[in-house]
């Protein structure tokens, strides 16, 4: 509220604060009940998608040319091939594998990506109309999206380790990892705290370009339903402007996706450097000469079909805590 002489202060029961007081009390409520949004929508969001995921990655690493060259052989399944093959030789529960590491991923990834879009929407500023213009939604997206995967990138590289280990036993190798706590303890004791980076530059390339489609669309789209139809700010307009972002996220995703995938699965050598890869632009160089530029779409449909329903799951129930918890509709 205003005080007579124009200072704003903040009254909590018998308390009163002054202006650098009451807006530090604010901001950390403001980042307490955002960041609690995150972990509810996903431990929802994560496990109803999880299966696709793990067949996704275990396709974009199906016919890797560098992997033959190195003696390794992967069958050309498909996506229904290879979702029901781990079912019949590794047991259905190894849809799962890997589970725990997104988990941690997503409440890293999707608390920063989220907290930071929105305070840089409010950085960057609206236009005279009270609009976001597209050009600030897609720099708020994609730094947004960059920095929240490179504060989550250990997750995903432990994640993407364990989604490969059943394939490993069926190939007869050793495991490299047999957990969460051993993976990360493998990584830093083989190549040190630098190592848990690893993949880092694809991941983040790829987080910048998926939040592009993701944050960008949902946004631009929910506000141009409420602006230009009669829709209003319910769970119909946020389905429809969910369903764009999914489908725009996983087609400019899947590229730096499978790059990511295959430096994070490569063997490493004593140094913890990569035996198969230089550079994500190595990676991509030998994937499109060796499998065509269609080997950059490879998971694309397994990815999509877990990003639709994830997109919906997610601002779905994003929007309905805020709304629950008294926060406005993002």
């Amino acid at each position: 509220c205003s005080t007579p002489q124009g200072v704003f202060v903040l009254v909590k029961g018998s308390q009163v604060w002054s202006e650098p007081r009451a807006i530090s009390v604010l901001s950390s409520t403001f980042f307490e009940r955002c960041h609690c949004d995150q972990l509810k929508v996903v431990s929802i969001s994560v496990p109803v998608t999880f299966p696709l995921d793990l067949t996704k990655t275990r396709l974009q690493i199906q016919g890797e040319v560098a992997l033959r060259q190195h003696g390794s052989q992967t069958a050309y399944r498909g996506m229904l091939g290879t979702a029901l093959g781990i079912v019949r030789e590794e047991g259905p529960l190894k849809l799962w594998q890997g589970a725990t590491p997104a988990v941690y991923r997503h409440i890293v990834y999707s608390g920063v990506r989220m907290v930071a879009y929105e305070q840089l929407r409010d950085v960057l500023g609206r236009s005279e109309d009270d609009r976001f213009p597209l050009w600030k939604a897609a720099i708020g997206g994609m730094l947004a999206g960059a920095v929240g995967q490179f504060m989550a990138s250990p997750t995903d590289l432990v994640k993407v380790q364990m989604q490969m280990e059943g394939r490993r036993r069926l190939e007869g190798k050793p495991p490299r990892v047999h957990g969460v706590y051993h993976a990360f303890l493998k990584i830093v004791s083989e190549g040190g705290i630098r190592a848990l980076w690893a993949g880092w530059v694809p991941n983040v390339q790829r987080a910048a370009l998926v939040n592009l489609g993701d944050l960008t669309t949902y946004d631009t789209v929910k506000h141009f339903l409420l602006r230009n139809t009669s829709l209003q700010d319910t769970s119909l307009c946020h389905g429809l402007a969910s369903t764009c972002s999914g489908l725009v996220a996983a087609t400019m995703g899947t590229p730096a996706d499978v790059i990511k995938t295959r430096i994070m699965n490569q063997p490493r050598g004593p140094n913890g450097r990569g035996i198969l890869y230089k550079s994500s632009i190595d990676c991509l160089i030998q994937s499109v000469k060796g499998e065509g530029f269609i080997s950059l779409y490879k998971g694309f449909l397994p990815t999509w079909m877990r990003m639709a329903p994830w997109s919906m799951t997610f601002w779905l129930s994003f929007e309905q805590i805020r709304k629950t918890m008294g926060i406005s509709s993002f």
